[in-house]
């Protein structure tokens, strides 16, 4: 009788513990029920069917408006005003064109792109990329983790800033080794949405729209030191190393993700896949520029002219802008640091990880399992740590972004090379191999490249 008790009391603490998930998931059932049910017209599905065409290349171009980069833009607005908004339009086509480039190797080799630098180059340039690149990204970590929690102390002063970083790290870490790629893929993907708050925090600052314009489509530059070293510090950040590996290897990750398990079957490539990835890139590269513009604008329009020109952090723009814009500026832009810093961590991480472990031939993906790839996720891990440790050992944050953009700059051209060497041989890439005036921008974006990342070691001295 005891037993039986004891076996009822089980079963009745068991169904007590069901009851909300069983609730939640009776909710969610009877609301696609009711969703697919109601009628939909041609302009739903389509958007439908257009988000469902986005994946890794919307993702890249969010984790690109890191809370670094948001600083860097807000920087920008701060002290030029509008005069440098072209650099949103004149950036985007060439970050498209990488990233496509980078995608079309990944699709068409079924291989990342550290992967075939070790295969088609010497192995000592890549060693070399990999290291400045772990390095770079790394001190990008330390920045972001530390502007993450100065977002969350926006909201609520008087929150640890110790904790918050630890806490931050731990999340990262937890959602790219324990959550299946498949969840974390798509929980990605809605994280990139959190730039939105940025577009809107710049609509509510009641910009004067046709100077803004007239500012996109009339480029001017000053020539002297600082607003140059500007500029190459906005390149490097649109056009940065990590996302080249990071796109590479996202595109292995989908096909994967899809059945093709060898790199056999994940060779080659189809017109319906590439255009597919095209519209992917394009429109994911675009939310990053767009999201440029609109920071830049805002901190033009608002701080630039009440003489607030020194913007040293996102956190810096957001207490800047509040007297001017107003609480839900304010907030928004808090909000976007946050959401920002948890999308690009775990990509600048994994970038790092991808990059290694296929230069040294380990085990690799976020698709296997923590026991199946112990090297790979302790790059990870590694890399998370570096950058966490940053925040304890008095590295000033803004040092620490020159000396990651002193990296990239270094690294870029290197890796941008093989890159379009790679993408422009028939040999490899069959009938997606680079049209000609592909292959020339390809060259020029790495010549530029190159001047900025001379630029940004100019500017150590």
């Amino acid at each position: 009788m005891a037993e039986k008790n004891t076996g009822s009391h089980e079963n009745f603490v068991e169904r007590m513990a069901e009851a909300p998930a069983a609730a939640l998931d009776a909710t969610l059932q009877k609301t696609g029920e009711v969703a697919r049910g109601l009628p939909t017209s041609k302009t739903a599905q389509r958007t439908r069917a257009y988000w469902n065409t986005l994946g890794p290349g919307l993702t890249t171009g969010a984790a690109d408006d890191d809370p670094s980069g948001i600083a860097t833009y807000s920087q920008t607005g701060a002290q030029y005003g509008f005069q440098l908004l072209w650099l949103s339009a004149f950036s985007f086509p060439l970050m498209a064109l990488v990233q496509e480039m980078c995608a079309r190797i990944g699709i068409v080799t079924g291989r990342g792109l550290a992967s075939n630098i070790r295969i088609h180059f010497s192995k000592k340039v890549l060693y070399f990329s990999t290291l400045l690149l772990f390095a770079a990204n790394a001190f990008n970590i330390g920045a972001d983790l530390g502007a993450m929690a100065k977002g969350v102390q926006l909201l609520d002063k008087g929150l640890n800033f110790s904790m918050l970083v630890i806490g931050f790290a731990i999340l990262c870490l937890l959602l790219q080794i324990f959550l299946p790629y498949a969840r974390y893929a798509h929980y990605l993907k809605w994280m990139a949405m959190i730039l939105l708050a940025y577009v809107a925090s710049a609509i509510m600052a009641h910009l004067h729209w046709s100077t803004v314009l007239h500012s996109v489509v009339t480029p001017s530059i000053h020539w002297n030191k600082d607003q140059l070293l500007l500029i190459c510090a906005i390149l490097g950040t649109t056009i940065s190393p990590y996302l080249f590996f990071w796109q590479t290897s996202q595109e292995v990750e989908e096909q994967v993700l899809e059945g093709k398990t060898s790199i056999a079957s994940r060779q080659g490539g189809d017109p319906v896949e590439i255009k597919k990835m095209r519209i992917d890139i394009w429109s994911g590269m675009f939310l990053s520029n767009i999201v440029m513009f609109f920071i830049i604008a805002a901190c033009g329009a608002i701080l630039f002219p009440a003489g607030i020109t020194q913007i040293h952090t996102a956190a810096d723009a957001a207490e800047a802008l509040r007297p001017f814009a107003g609480n839900l500026t304010y907030f928004l832009f808090a909000i976007g640091i946050i959401g920002t810093g948890l999308l690009a961590i775990p990509v600048l991480a994994g970038s790092s990880s991808y990059a290694i472990s296929e230069s040294l031939k380990w085990k690799e993906g976020l698709y296997r399992k923590l026991r199946q790839a112990h090297a790979f996720y302790g790059t990870i891990i590694l890399a998370m740590l570096v950058g966490l440790g940053l925040n304890f050992v008095g590295i000033d944050p803004i040092k620490a972004l020159i000396y990651s953009a002193v990296a990239n700059g270094i690294v870029a051209p290197m890796v941008l090379a093989p890159i379009v060497i790679i993408s422009s041989n028939r040999h490899i890439m069959g009938d997606w191999v680079n049209k000609r005036p592909v292959t020339w921008l390809g060259w020029a974006v790495t010549g530029l490249m190159a001047i900025a990342g001379g630029a940004a070691i100019f500017s150590l001295f």
